[in-house]
């Protein structure tokens, strides 16, 4: 096939990280407050919405990888190219890049409002997102291999959070789990549409694929890397189920931190505000892989330095922050994100695979 991503060994790492790398993309702010997006669909059923959720990534990255496996060693981005021509295929690709950028600028734009919200009301919210962008900077032009240790160490740190979770428990209140299943099947799957921007995050499989040298080992590390985070976010919602009452969560924007603020140790009272701020431990791994993602499809047209471009990157997410003024346009911007999200990782995908299937039984015959 054409456009062939060539690729050195030193670029390259093993398949098991991919386990690391999709717990980390997935795993962002969205689990802050994803609870009432699912529950105002599905109400006390939102545990089965998950589910759905994540049995449609499991079907949806077969069909990444059975169009992957079409060819030899390419991205998405490449094969854009060989599917579409120069013309279209450059215009889709120039649409993924700008879906990995407008990721990034709602991943860093949310953090940074739940920052100056929880943490530091009196700070101008330019500061934190600068603060951010230097650390993306610092970590991208150590190149691909520096983002995936980053991913790794990353993935091990914030696991005593799922641990503080149980506390809730104790005022847990198994009747507002009932009753299963009275909720239709439509209003389960929208409930599952709902958070399609918590999910998504896995399709950077695409763009990492040429780099990783056991290529027939790296599906079943991406399921395993779904099926996990799958378990914190459905752990996450029966928590929330079991504390909140229906009309409390309604009201909740971000439940997941009230979850935190109930919580007293003995040696640390205020324990959500320091989870707010190690939070920035898990998201950066997620910025950094949205821009090396994004500036994959960028180096196919041209030529750049991986400096230059987080540079230019990160200043226009910058100057696109200082356009948001309100809680609302964030809002807006999170619904507008979520409708993207689906048709880029759930629809495209699928129109993808069919035509690579015909062009292949076209060209057999």
């Amino acid at each position: 096939m054409n456009n062939k991503l060539q690729v050195t060994p030193a670029q390259m790492f093993n398949a098991p990280v991919l386990f690391f790398v999709i717990c980390k993309v997935q795993i962002g702010v969205g689990v802050y407050g994803f609870q009432s997006l699912v529950y105002e669909n599905a109400k006390q059923d939102s545990w089965i919405s998950i589910i759905l959720s994540f049995v449609v990534c499991h079907l949806i990255v077969f069909v990444m990888f059975k169009t992957l496996e079409m060819y030899d060693s390419n991205d998405f981005y490449g094969i854009n190219l060989d599917l579409f021509g120069k013309y279209l295929g450059n215009l889709l690709n120039l649409s993924l890049m700008l879906y990995y950028g407008i990721l990034f600028f709602a991943v860093i734009q949310n953090f940074s409002e739940v920052m100056v919200t929880w943490v530091f009301p009196d700070i101008d919210p330019s500061f934190i997102i600068i603060t951010i962008l230097l650390l993306v900077i610092y970590t991208f032009t150590g190149g691909l291999r520096v983002i995936i240790g980053l991913c790794f160490i990353g993935f091990f740190l914030p696991q005593w959070m799922l641990a503080i979770l149980l506390y809730p428990l104790e005022f847990a209140n198994i009747n507002y789990l009932f009753p299963i299943l009275d909720n239709d099947f439509i209003s389960l799957l929208k409930g599952a549409y709902a958070i399609s921007f918590t999910v998504v995050g896995f399709e950077v499989i695409t763009a990492l694929y040429p780099f990783v040298k056991e290529k027939r080992k790296a599906k079943i590390y991406v399921h395993l890397g779904l099926l996990y985070t799958m378990i914190v976010y459905l752990f996450v919602m029966l928590v929330t189920l079991l504390f909140f009452s229906g009309e409390q969560l309604q009201r909740v924007i971000w439940a997941t931190l009230s979850l935190f603020s109930i919580v007293r140790l003995p040696f640390f009272e205020r324990i959500e505000i320091f989870t707010v701020c190690f939070w920035i431990i898990v998201i950066l791994p997620n910025l950094c892989v949205f821009a090396w993602s994004a500036y994959r499809g960028f180096n196919r047209v041209i030529q750049i330095s991986e400096k230059k471009f987080i540079l230019i990157f990160t200043a226009l997410i910058f100057v696109g922050t200082l356009l948001v003024k309100t809680q609302f346009q964030m809002k807006v911007i999170n619904e507008l994100v979520g409708h993207i999200s689906f048709y880029t990782v759930f629809a495209f995908p699928l129109v993808l695979y069919f035509i690579a299937l015909f062009k292949k039984k076209i060209l057999k015959r």
